[in-house]
C-alpha cells in the first residue's frame, strides 16, 4: 500500500490542535488527559490521521500509566517501529504504517503474552466500536 502523504497545511486542515501536535510535531498529550483511557467496549482502534486500523480492544490492557495501552498491533504491519533519541534516551518509537503518524512508544513491560506495553496518546487513535447485530 502507498504511503499517505499530505502537506503540513493539509494535515493542520484535518486535525485538531492536539492531534496535530501529537502526531504530527512527535508530542505526547499528558497522562490521563487524553481520550480512550476509560475504553473498553469491543472495537478497534484506528489512525486518526488515517483511519488505519492499529490496535484492538482485546488486546488493550489497563497499565496504570495514564495512556492507553495494547500489548499487541491489530495486524503486524500496522504499525512501524523507529528508534528515538530524544531527551537523552533510547526508546522505540511507534508510527501508523500507512502515513508515519506519531502513536507512541513501546516498551518491554508489558503482560503475557508478548511482554509488550505499546503505550499509546489517546489523540492519536479514533475508536470504531464493533457492530451489534
Amino acid at each position: 500500500m502507498a504511503k499517505i502523504n499530505r502537506t503540513d497545511a493539509e494535515w493542520r486542515e484535518v486535525l485538531t490542535p492536539e492531534q496535530y501536535h501529537v502526531t504530527r510535531e512527535h508530542g505526547t498529550e499528558r497522562a490521563f488527559t487524553g481520550p480512550h483511557q476509560d475504553e473498553h467496549r469491543p472495537g478497534d482502534f484506528n489512525c486518526v490521521c488515517c483511519g488505519n486500523k492499529l490496535f484492538k480492544t482485546d488486546a488493550k490492557f489497563d497499565s496504570g500509566t495514564g495512556w492507553p495501552s495494547f500489548y499487541q498491533p491489530a495486524e503486524d504491519l500496522s504499525v512501524s517501529e523507529h528508534k528515538d533519541r530524544a531527551f537523552f534516551m533510547v526508546r522505540t518509537e511507534i508510527r501508523c504504517a500507512d502515513c508515519e503518524a506519531h502513536l507512541g512508544h513501546v516498551f518491554s513491560d508489558g503482560p503475557d503474552p508478548t511482554g509488550l506495553r505499546y503505550c499509546m496518546n489517546g489523540h492519536a487513535l479514533t475508536f470504531e466500536p464493533d457492530s451489534e447485530d
